[in-house]
């Protein structure tokens, strides 16, 4: 028995090194360059302004990495199918028999999984090993690729493709605002239509659930079954390429490689539930859409609950029946459904019903997930390796009694923990608001008082005169014939008669306010133009006695301000990346109008000035800084408003413009502006520019 063990043994190993010199097959389509080289070309080509390259390199790199995972699905499905385990699993070998006989067992399940190896490797090829970084993944899976090629195809003139980008990675970047408003511009285009609009990586299953479901809400039911029924298909579809592509090498996240030293079995046990805990995780990736912030919950059941009400309206009761059975076998204790089945059994006929049985397809797939389930809570219970089950509806008898134990106690100390540390929170708190009222942001203070680099700007009010931080109020920037000429320009541009003379006026005065309040502030890094207008306001024609309400009331720069709550939300639409503010007032000659600071409540003034010709309000644009405009009661106010970034990706794309258009236009002696120090060079490639389509902020009603 020993010499025919050894015997079998030679030939499984003889076959499995055989396989393993075999050539990989040959994959037409498969792109053998690895997608994070050619990403890292296509990002190289963008900061040298080669929009053709960039085009190639993103292209392939998406493509590549599509058939590098194709390949892996279509060899692990392959291999399963054509070398599926043929042990019997009723008919293991007792204690009772000869040691022999309990090797063979072992060698045949051994034998098994070594063919199917081998197959792999045969399938694969040395090409499709190739480890992808964390790093290109992350990219991959937040589109990046996308966001380059929209600029890219833009560049080049071909807008269809750049929608279909900029549409692609808006999906999957839905708070990306710089995105949103290059869409919004996209459509303002002649030649680009509805249909261009389309997301490239578009999941079909949830495509079709989600078309499905908005007809049935608008109570197309007969539209919408078939887009679920194909829905159903496309997920089963998609749930078998997940969990084929679970079947990866192990990930020692948690464990020192070097010093992972697990005996066989073990190391089987390790690596086998990594992959059955992935395989059960594709519910919730089958679930999830990049517009929400959690997934659908109970993605597959919901679509039998859409279909049984929909062909229940449209009158087919079998598939309703058939639908509610299927829906009863993940919630069988559904008081609503159950009731459904009896009204629709009743309308059918008991006889004909009963022999209509849930989908053979859910049945399956709800056995398998509760087999997986079982050994996931048992290698959890036993072997200690955590398992968070993705399914509501999981019986409560297939968690074992000490586990459910466990979890309960767990459940209750979590809950113990969080009621003390919301408790905690909310002194810390309370403590906070006492103490930032009674305190003045003393580091910021430090730092103000650098120089005003030009003679006759005077320092008229500082933070502590202003009674809070990071303000200031300066006189004198700009002269009186300066003023007179600039308000003449809000007429002429109203007129689209701009003189040349002018325009570069606008340029060199809101050029010198950023570089005063960059040198002011002591700012460590460069300060950019995010936004500038020039705006008049102008009295209402009533009576103007009694008015209290505000030109613009209170609010702050980069966050939004609820005053009842004391609390500033940083996140859009409030334009977060916003650092300084500043305004430049041209003239006196009229009533009201007065900028006034207020605490977070919007009501306690602070501080109060009055507009000037030359007079400049200069901020930082968070939350210890709100502030309002009064009412002009009295003639027109005219003033320049600029907010500024420390982040050069949200630089005013017209200023940049304007840079290299008065470059070209005037010498450097026309200009009164010094000279600054250049800038060190940026190392290796820069990030796309975000949303580089349209200008940045380009309409934007925007008041100081």
């Amino acid at each position: 028995m020993a010499a025919r063990s050894l015997r079998l043994l030679t030939t499984l190993l003889a076959v499995a090194t055989a396989a393993c010199r075999a050539e990989a097959e040959s994959e037409a389509e498969w792109d053998m360059t690895a997608p994070d080289l050619l990403f890292a070309e296509g990002a190289a080509a963008y900061a040298r302004g080669d929009w053709a390259g960039v085009v190639l390199s993103m292209e392939r790199a998406l493509r590549s990495r599509a058939a590098l995972r194709a390949l892996r699905l279509r060899c692990r499905t392959r291999c399963a199918a054509d070398l599926p385990w043929e042990l019997d699993p009723d008919s293991p070998p007792s204690l009772a028999q000869a040691s022999g006989a309990a090797a063979l067992h072992d060698l045949r399940f051994f034998g098994g999984l070594l063919r199917r190896a081998a197959c792999l490797r045969r399938c694969l090829g040395p090409s499709a090993t190739h480890p992808l970084s964390e790093e290109l993944e992350l990219e991959f899976s937040k589109r990046s690729p996308y966001n380059y090629l929209q600029v890219a195809y833009f560049k080049i003139n071909k807008l269809e493709k750049a929608v279909a980008a900029a549409h692609t990675f808006f999906v999957g970047n839905p708070e990306h605002m710089e995105m949103r408003q290059n869409l919004d511009y996209y459509q303002t285009m002649s030649g680009v239509k509805e249909a261009d609009f389309k997301d490239l990586e578009a999941k079909p299953h949830m495509h079709e659930f989600r078309l499905g479901v908005r007809l049935y809400s608008e109570e197309q039911l007969q539209e919408a079954a078939p887009h679920l029924e194909t829905a159903l298909r496309e997920y089963f579809v998609a749930d078998e390429e997940c969990r084929a592509l679970c079947e990866g090498p192990y990930d020692y996240d948690g464990y020192n490689y070097l010093e992972y030293n697990a005996d066989l079995l073990q190391a089987i046990t390790d690596h086998y539930i990594q992959v059955l805990s992935c395989k059960q995780n594709c519910v919730t990736e089958l679930a999830s859409h990049p517009s929400r912030e959690k997934p659908f919950e109970d993605f597959l059941p919901s679509h039998y609950n859409y279909l049984q009400f929909a062909y229940y309206n449209i009158g087919n009761y079998t598939q309703a029946i058939e639908c509610a059975k299927t829906y009863l076998l993940f919630f069988p204790n559904d008081e609503v459904m159950s009731q459904n089945l009896a009204y629709y059994t009743a309308m059918l006929g008991e006889e004909q019903a009963r022999s209509i049985g849930p989908r053979e397809s859910a049945q399956e797939y709800h056995q398998r997930s509760l087999l997986e389930k079982e050994l996931l809570f048992f290698a959890y219970d036993v072997f200690g390796i955590p398992f968070v089950d993705p399914d509501s509806w999981t019986p409560e008898e297939v968690i074992p009694k000490r586990l459910q134990e466990k979890q309960k106690s767990e459940r209750e100390t979590a809950a113990r923990i969080s009621q003390e540390i919301g408790n905690l929170m909310k002194e810390i708190e309370t403590l906070v608001e006492e103490k930032t009222k009674e305190s003045m942001d003393v580091s910021r203070l430090t730092r103000e008082g650098g120089p005003l680099l030009y003679d006759g700007i005077r320092l008229t009010m500082t933070s502590k005169v202003l009674n809070g931080s990071q303000r200031v109020v300066m006189d004198g920037v700009i002269s009186d014939d300066e003023c007179r000429e600039l308000q003449r320009l809000t007429n002429l541009g109203q007129e689209g008669k701009v003189p040349l003379q002018s325009a570069h006026l606008y340029y060199n005065v809101t050029e010198k306010v950023r570089r005063v309040m960059a040198s002011y502030f002591r700012l460590d890094s460069p300060l950019y133009f995010s936004y500038s207008h020039l705006v008049c306001r102008t009295a209402i024609e009533e009576a103007q006695a009694e008015r209290k309400d505000g030109s613009h009331p209170v609010h702050v720069d980069n966050c939004i301000l609820n005053a009842e709550a004391l609390v500033c939300i940083k996140e859009p639409p409030a334009y977060t990346f916003r650092d300084y503010s500043a305004i430049l007032y041209l003239n006196a000659d009229f009533d009201g109008g007065n900028f006034y600071f207020t605490e977070l409540d919007a009501k306690t003034v602070t501080a109060e000035v009055q507009p000037q010709c030359g007079r400049a309000v200069g901020f930082s644009s968070g939350t210890e800084n709100p502030h309002g405009v009064k009412a002009v009661t009295r003639g027109q106010r005219c003033a320049i408003a600029l907010w500024f970034t420390l982040d050069a990706r949200h630089s005013e794309r017209d200023r940049v413009q304007a840079d290299d258009l008065v470059k070209m236009l005037f010498s450097p002696e026309e200009t009164d502006l010094p000279h600054e120090q250049p800038r060190e060079a940026q190392e290796g490639p820069p990030e796309p520019v975000q949303g580089s389509v349209s200008s940045s902020e380009s309409g934007h009603k925007d008041e100081l």
